[in-house]
């Protein structure tokens, strides 16, 4: 596998911001202002998480859950379908109904990636729209309590003296990426081992079976906190207030950023009132203090996005990573 060279932040959270911004206000006046009182009551409505249980997109999308219900006074039902990076559960909410009763709950940046990667049977920018962007979380990179390394420049050099196994959420993950960046920069050497979600890789990195780990805060920050993995490094530019002396990876390799950006998305074509009823509920409820509190305690932050800026994200996203990609040469093998 070649590594990617060049930025090693990719494209930061703060530069998506920033480019969405340039577009200037005309997103923001095309949002909903006002929801419909569509009703959406006839049958259930599917959330669809394409990563395992346990994972980030699935924490989110079951402490949601709840409150949307009532809000919208249907049952909302989470269903996990994996496969592909996510790419198996994207593909079936692409080709749902429009009607406002599926959604897709994922990584935003990881379904952006996935076109540098995958011959997609489907479009992420044409045939998924924007609904809600809900929460940001950092990566956090650990390692099993037995690897003898306390900070980044340790983990390095031990892995030049002896090669490491480095879990990886999915090939071609955000995570992933990550990795191969940190990798290139610091000529750190370790073998990639894939997984089909981050709760199987915190899993096998926990029993001792991979040596290091990078997953979402959110998920794996638990494990880190009841000593069952170990954290040497957190992936956000600033460090994070429930671990304030932990470093950040731009301490050792400055401007290095990675995270994941949870939002909701649904089947092109959903009729305006429809999308306008959903996007103002689901912005609404991330905001209660009950549902921002569990995410906070986990490290989470609630940064939103109404739709037309999740469009313009994924754009943004699909192109940068195309262009990383087709230059580095990195293929999935």
């Amino acid at each position: 596998m070649k590594k990617i060279i060049g930025n090693p932040r990719g494209i930061s959270r703060r530069t998506a911001l920033a480019t969405i911004a340039a577009v200037g206000s005309a997103g923001l006046q095309a949002a909903p202002s006002s929801p419909a009182k569509v009703d959406l009551s006839g049958k259930p409505l599917k959330i669809i998480v394409p990563f395992t249980a346990g994972g980030s997109s699935d924490i989110i999308a079951r402490a949601i859950s709840t409150p949307l219900a009532e809000a919208l006074g249907t049952s909302v039902i989470v269903e996990n379908k994996l496969g592909a990076n996510g790419n198996i559960g994207a593909d079936f909410v692409a080709k749902s109904a429009a009607d406002g009763h599926t959604l897709l709950l994922c990584d935003v940046r990881a379904l952006a990636i996935s076109p540098a990667f995958y011959k997609l049977p489907f479009d992420p920018a044409r045939d998924l729209q924007g609904v809600a962007m809900l929460a940001y979380s950092p990566h956090l990179l650990v390692v099993h309590p037995s690897v003898p390394a306390n900070n980044l420049k340790e983990l390095v050099e031990l892995s030049q003296r002896k090669p490491l196994s480095f879990a990886v959420t999915a090939l071609g993950s955000a995570p992933h990426l990550a990795g191969v960046q940190i990798a290139e920069l610091t000529h750190a050497k370790w073998a990639f081992i894939p997984y089909k979600g981050g709760s199987q890789a915190i899993n096998d990195t926990i029993a001792g079976q991979t040596d290091v780990l990078m997953n979402g805060m959110l998920a794996t920050l638990p494990f880190v906190q009841a000593r069952r993995l170990k954290i040497l490094a957190v992936s956000k530019l600033t460090r994070v207030a429930l671990l304030p002396d932990v470093p950040t990876i731009a301490e050792t390799l400055p401007g290095f950023e990675s995270g994941t950006w949870q939002g909701v998305l649904a089947p092109a074509g959903m009729p305006p009132a429809v999308l306008a009823r959903i996007s103002a509920e689901l912005l609404r409820v991330i905001r209660l203090p009950a549902v921002r509190e569990q995410l906070v305690a986990q490290g989470a932050e609630v940064s939103t996005m109404p739709p037309p800026e999740i469009n313009r994200f994924v754009a943004v996203e699909i192109k940068h990573w195309a262009a990383v990609v087709a230059k580095a040469g990195l293929k999935l093998e």
